[in-house]
């Protein structure tokens, strides 16, 4: 939502409250929370005029955000940091004592809300009464969390994912259900409802809230927020930090000062500890709306300040000031007792601020009073990682420079801890060969490295495509003694396989098994896979005999794998019924492979039966139908593919990425382009987005739909402004399309060039005019060949020697010999290529033209 919907929402909260009960009696019967949220904002009960504040109830008043206007007793947090808390019915309002009774209270009688929600009337327990849910039988369960189990460990996760998951679980029941319904699904399905889920489901609504463009539904949003920090008071909760703080940070984003200090008032009543880290959230709504006054203002009030209570405000508006990136924590910075600050982690925000500003005489200023006051060398080391990665512009190797001279200068030893930020800096950065370095050097000063670091370097290689790494990682494993582990050993042989070096993959499980570790399905998988990418079926069958000599049975991935690269229908029923005499269970990738298998096999009609079955979970259902519009689209049934795809979206459902480049890929002329940018629009990965972007940009210009090529490439170059080589590779591929084609397609590869620089402000790679001029050659066009010769030199692109051959041929395919003849004076032929290639021109083009000039010759002798 935009700084203006959120104005207009602003006036929305006071309007409700001018209106409260003549609104209330004119929503719809159905609407009863949010007639009651619209009610408990009323402050009709206030005085008008009202009386000056007392300083008590300063803090409860709806403030002026006008920095001309100073509200009365200073109308800063600071002025009532040390007040007694209280609250004045008069000034607060009936919103506030609302609030008031949300986060004051003490632990109230459960809600019977629970109770009416599990009434067998609520819509949601006939949503939830699910034949599956109650009817499957304990063996499948069993099963399928089997299943589960293998898929989790099909693939590293390189970070803590629990908690990512389980909010995008609670986002998913909140988009689909409600926050009300969430709650009873939870309840029915025996989990509490805890403070974590409540977090995650306010977090939900205020984010509804803020994308809302709907002021109406934006209020709704809200209304659900606080009804459910109602019953989180309700069932005993304490409003804590991870509370509260969402929905300051709401009010901050939307620049609603007002509803800011209505909501800090309770919550300073309720929870008297938070009172100094509302100071962190008061200095970001000032910084926020820019009122630079109240900014001054706070700092000026807290740097005399030394008590206690007063130096933990003065931390948390010093942290507000960092995170913010301002230059105004210089006149802090001067006054703060760094080694009064209560949290490494808010020292180490610091010392990123300081980087960011290159505040270099502070940064060792401060590293020398921790220093002298026996401040843990590890936290120091950690310090001195967080103050140099954020300086600007820095290159990995200065930065690795600059972080040894700062240890060496202050005769601190790196900590491994601080080592392993820096390898993981490194691999963000694509910097994976640095990364290698610095893990030698970490094992020569004798500092342990953990598995997990070894686990983030394999991972990045992978991402990077540096498969040849692999060969450094295991030599390092075994010169430092390093102890790897059963992944370990699945992510080398994976990259030994991508790279093709399956001798180097065997040579590895080979020493997994002096190990003394027992391979696993997964590790046999990860070859099986490779051998299949290669069409290497004697080699695939190599390793079921390989499984079948250790005792490793295949799982269901390994059946997938043999399915799905059956070429006739008899091997395909042969695996089935080998899988369900092992008795693995049916799962999505068996499902997926057996559609592409009878797909290869032409069975068409077999491949619709499978999606079909009534095996197939709910919760897969989507995935596997996008696998068959997929296959479909593979096998140039692209209407059938296109149905299936209208079909989910009527749904309710959405297509994996991968199936919906396929379709983009397979687009055929005949359907509708409006559906080719609906496809795109299912693309919200960003890697994804950009390889569909670029399939659907070169259908458009296959097809002649230049505008609307033109139109995605502006949406490309939005994307990756920053990214020249990303819009370059664009545009190589376009018009590498384009010389592929008839040699009628070069008017619009001309036209393209031209709105290339015209409209977006692009110039030509020499990759993409070697590809226009390589369809000037097959278009025999003088004047185009020419046009694209001065492109070179407009877009400052000096002649190589190929770009002299490929005009050269232009010339003799145009039928100007005179040109050419001048051209070649200028190549280097002292390269044997260069001269075959100069011959070759000319027993195309001139002999060939000789030829044909002496039997025209011959011809017109023969009528006379």
């Amino acid at each position: 939502m935009t700084a203006s919907k959120a104005k207009t929402l602003s006036s929305l909260f006071k309007t409700a409250v001018r209106n409260a009960t003549k609104e209330s009696s004119s929503l719809p019967s159905g609407d009863k929370p949010l007639k009651q949220f619209v009610s408990s904002l009323d402050t009709s009960s206030s005085p008008s005029p009202s009386p000056s504040p007392s300083p008590s109830s300063a803090s409860f008043r709806i403030r002026s955000p006008q920095p001309t206007k100073k509200p009365a007793n200073d109308g800063s947090l600071h002025s009532w940091l040390l007040q007694p808390a209280s609250i004045s019915e008069n000034s607060i309002g009936g919103f506030t004592d609302e609030l008031h009774s949300i986060l004051c209270t003490g632990h109230p009688e459960s809600s019977k809300d629970i109770e009416e929600m599990m009434d067998n009337g609520s819509s949601l327990g006939r949503v939830l009464n699910i034949p599956w849910l109650s009817n499957v039988s304990n063996n499948n369960i069993s099963l399928r969390r089997k299943e589960l189990s293998r898929e989790r460990k099909q693939k590293w996760v390189f970070k803590k994912t629990q908690s990512g998951r389980f909010n995008r679980l609670i986002k998913m029941c909140g988009d689909k259900l409600g926050t009300k319904a969430t709650i009873e699904v939870f309840d029915k399905l025996g989990r509490d409802t805890g403070l974590k889920e409540y977090n995650a489901l306010i977090a939900v609504c205020l984010e509804k809230a803020r994308t809302s463009n709907d002021e109406d539904d934006a209020l709704e949003h809200m209304s659900e927020a606080f009804k459910t920090l109602k019953k989180m008071r309700e069932r005993g909760f304490q409003v804590e930090e991870g509370t509260y703080g969402p929905f300051l940070m709401y009010f901050i984003d939307m620049g609603m000062v007002e509803e800011f200090f209505f909501f800090c008032g309770p919550i300073k009543e309720g929870n008297p500890s938070s009172v100094t880290r509302l100071g962190y959230y008061e200095m970001l709504l000032w910084i926020g709306v820019n009122n630079e006054e109240k900014i001054q203002e706070l700092c000026n009030c807290i740097v005399a300040a030394d008590e206690e209570d007063d130096f933990k405000l003065k931390e948390n508006y010093l942290l507000a000031l960092c995170e913010s990136g301002r230059k105004d924590i210089m006149q802090l910075l001067e006054v703060i007792d760094i080694t009064r600050i209560s949290s490494v982690n808010v020292v180490a925000n610091i010392f990123e601020s300081l980087g960011r500003l290159s505040f270099d005489s502070f940064a060792e200023k401060f590293l020398w009073t921790l220093k002298n006051n026996d401040y843990k060398m590890a936290d120091i080391s950690r310090l001195i990682f967080s103050y140099v990665s954020a300086i600007p512009n820095l290159a990995v190797e200065d930065l690795f420079l600059k972080f040894k001279s700062l240890h060496m200068k202050f005769e601190i030893t790196p900590s491994s801890a601080s080592y392993e930020k820096l390898i993981t800096y490194c691999c963000d950065l694509h910097k994976v060969h640095f990364a290698l370095d610095i893990v030698h050097q970490m094992c020569e000063e004798g500092l342990s490295l953990s598995i997990e670091m070894l686990h983030s370097i394999l991972h990045a290689s992978e991402e990077n495509y540096e498969y040849n790494l692999v060969r450094r990682i295991y030599s390092l494993i075994g010169c430092h003694n390093v102890k790897p582990t059963s992944e370990t050993f699945r992510s080398m042989i994976n990259l030994s396989v991508k790279m093709k070096d399956f001798n180097g993959a065997y040579a590895m499980l080979d020493d997994l098994k002096k190990l003394n570790i027992s391979p696993t399905s997964t590790i046999y998988n990860t070859i099986l896979a490779g051998y299949f990418r290669e069409s290497n079926i004697s080699g695939a069958m190599m390793v079921l005999k390989q499984m079948e000599s250790e005792d490793v049975k295949p799982d269901s991935h390994t059946y997938s794998y043999l399915i799905a690269n059956c070429n006739c229908e008899e091997d395909i029923t042969k695996y089935c019924e080998a899988m369900k005499a092992a008795g693995i269970q049916v799962t999505k990738h068996i499902f997926m492979a057996l559609i592409n298998a009878y797909t290869a096999c032409g069975q068409i009609e077999k491949a619709k039966q499978v999606v079909l079955d009534k095996g197939i979970p709910v919760n897969s259902l989507n995935e596997i139908k996008g696998a068959l519009a997929s296959a479909l689209a593979c096998s140039g049934m692209m209407p059938d593919a296109l149905n299936i795809y209208k079909e989910i979206k009527q749904n309710g459902g959405t297509l994996e990425p991968k199936p919906v480049i396929s379709l983009i890929e397979h687009f055929t002329s005949e359907g509708d382009v409006n559906i080719l940018l609906q496809l795109l629009e299912e693309l919200h990965d960003p890697d994804y987005w950009f390889d569909g972007c670029c399939r659907a940009v070169v259908h458009c210009v296959t097809k002649k739909h230049l505008r609307l090529a033109l139109d995605l490439l502006k949406q490309l170059k939005d994307e990756f402004h920053k990214d020249d080589l990303a819009l370059d590779v664009v545009f190589d591929e376009v018009f590498s399309v384009i010389a592929e084609r008839q040699p009628n397609d070069l008017q619009i590869g001309l036209a393209l060039l031209q709105a290339m620089k015209d409209e977006l402000g692009l110039t030509p790679s020499r990759k993409s005019l070697d590809f226009l001029l390589a369809s000037c050659v097959n278009a025999k066009d003088l004047q185009s060949s020419l046009l694209i010769w001065r492109e070179y030199q407009a877009a400052g692109l000096r002649c190589n020697i190929l770009t002299f051959l490929r005009m050269y041929q232009a010339l003799l395919a145009s039928g100007d010999p005179k040109s050419a003849k001048t051209l070649l004076t200028k190549i280097p032929t002292e390269d044997p290529h260069v001269r075959c290639i100069i011959k070759a021109c000319q027993m195309t083009y001139v002999q060939s033209t000789s030829s044909k000039m002496k039997k025209q010759k011959v011809q017109k002798k023969n009528k006379t």
